[in-house]
């Protein structure tokens, strides 16, 4: 989990601008990053790029770079709003930089990327109709993504991955940050619920390619010509892993949670979205509401962790810990049976309005 943060000035960017894609910035600015860099880079040629320069540790598997470039393109080519990499001047889509950036000299990864306009979903209101079109594109885009090909696709079994909510387990080897934090035996409780509950159920869930990420700051938005809003950008694929399609869901909804004054009605309407692509089966029904729990356990951890080893990022770090701790409460002060019913009949009744309309 330690991951040097690559530190590259704005005059860094114009050279590698200028030296791999023989482009001339005429203007840029840092975009918001958890653990690489991202920068706005519009050029005097013309064109307007996002510049992505990825952390030590994640360059050091190239082969799972590509994999996840390659599926955002393969999205893109099936309709779906993604960035497309751009190739550098040896017709590459990825070049290794050597730098000191205060770690002694190390290799970073960097691509190109188009840009794409748009508002966070976390800057409109969450429309019910919002939210079930967030559910809907999700389960759209893995059941595209089980078409995907790619000879090095292996690489996305990712065993010891601590986003994927395959090693929930592991957030035990990290509970200790938690240390004087009320947080801390709640965090052990889910963790507990993981292992009798959804360990059980795994052999009955559909599995996948999960995007892994579906956050507030990761979908882009635009207005709608008949009023709301509608998905115009999917963001950073770099959680890509072998999962499962319930995964997804619950990931969708945690994130969704956090951006709404009504959290807990969330989940039924993206879980309505989602099922008019993807219905859930029994097994993945009953473990949703654990699921959804271990993603904010891992938020937690893994933020607070990475707070650790990067206390001058701690802004970043926790933006999303910070604000999931009270949804996270509401969510336990339910419980999971009248949890479960606000979802299920909330999707029941999307759906019977989505059959009149």
């Amino acid at each position: 989990m330690k991951h040097h943060q690559p530190k590259f000035s704005h005059s860094d960017v114009v050279e590698l601008m200028q030296r791999l894609y023989w482009l001339t910035p005429s203007e840029i600015h840092s975009l918001p990053a958890y653990e690489d860099q991202n920068f706005y880079v519009a050029a005097s040629e013309g064109g307007e790029y996002v510049l992505k320069i990825l952390n030590s540790q994640d360059s050091k598997n190239p082969a799972l770079i590509d994999v996840q470039t390659s599926a955002m393109s393969f999205l893109h080519q099936n309709g779906f709003p993604t960035q497309s990499a751009l190739p550098n001047i040896t017709g590459h889509f990825m070049t290794q930089e050597d730098k000191d950036c205060g770690y002694g000299c190390q290799k970073y990864l960097v691509r190109l990327f188009t840009y794409l306009p748009g508002t966070l979903i976390s800057k409109v209101p969450l429309t019910p109709q919002l939210l079930y079109e967030t559910g809907k594109m999700a389960a759209k885009m893995d059941r595209t993504l089980q078409e995907f090909e790619h000879p090095d696709l292996s690489v996305l079994q990712r065993e010891n991955f601590i986003w994927s909510l395959s090693n929930t387990p592991l957030l035990e080897a990290y509970i200790y940050v938690l240390d004087g934090n009320p947080l801390q035996k709640v965090v052990k409780s889910v963790i507990h619920q993981y292992k009798t509950s959804v360990i059980p159920n795994r052999s009955n869930f559909r599995n996948c390619i999960n995007h892994g990420d579906l956050n507030d700051l990761n979908i882009l938005v635009q207005p709608h010509e008949s009023g709301g809003h509608s998905i115009s950008g999917i963001l950073d694929f770099g959680d890509m892993n072998s999962g499962y399609f319930v995964y997804e869901l619950a990931i969708t909804i945690m994130y969704m949670m956090l951006e709404h004054q009504t959290p807990i009605e969330v989940g039924g309407l993206v879980l309505a979205g989602w099922e008019s692509v993807f219905p859930l089966n029994e097994s993945e029904k009953d473990c949703l509401y654990v699921l959804v729990l271990s993603r904010f356990c891992q938020s937690f951890v893994v933020a607070h962790y990475n707070v650790s080893q990067n206390p001058e990022n701690e802004e970043y770090l926790m933006v999303t810990a910070k604000t999931a701790a009270h949804v996270f409460q509401q969510l336990l002060d339910h419980g999971k049976e009248k949890v479960e019913k606000v979802w299920f009949q909330t999707a029941a009744a999307q759906f019977s309005d989505s059959l009149v309309a």
